[in-house]
């Protein structure tokens, strides 16, 4: 993506917190090259796990797949974690129910609907889980 190299360099530099509260950086090394892989992610911080959704179309997720280690740069901080990607589909599903329902303002964004009160509608979650993953950083 042509914005992923100007959003490294902004979230290295003193002035990520501009962007810093929503999104970080996730480095994984790929399964085949060996390789470093860094990507910008959007994330949801849960005590000491983050949460990232990805489009199943995006590759650098499957280097998590059966678990793996990943440093991120959160807010200006390099920190190791473990990485895990859920791919089942009623797990995404959930998931996403989960994800979204406590940041509903950006469901519009993977056209996931919102309720009456607020959350995500099922079918929306059901739906957009054959399109995404969900990813579990646990943070050392």
């Amino acid at each position: 993506m042509w914005y992923n190299p100007m959003t490294i360099w902004l979230l290295k530099s003193p002035l990520h917190g501009m962007i810093s509260k929503g999104v970080m950086l996730v480095s994984v090394t790929g399964c085949k090259s060996g390789r470093t892989i860094t990507t910008p992610t959007n994330f949801l911080r849960d005590g000491n796990t983050l949460w990232v959704i990805s489009w199943r179309e995006r590759t650098w997720w499957r280097n998590l797949r059966g678990g793996a280690d990943v440093r991120v740069l959160l807010a200006g901080k390099s920190m190791e974690g473990r990485g895990q990607v859920i791919e089942e589909q009623k797990a995404v599903a959930q998931g996403l129910f989960e994800y979204y329902s406590k940041v509903p303002l950006v469901a519009k964004y993977v056209q996931i609907g919102l309720d009456t009160v607020g959350k995500p509608v099922d079918a929306d979650c059901e739906s957009a889980a054959q399109k995404m993953v969900v990813v579990r950083i646990d943070m050392a």
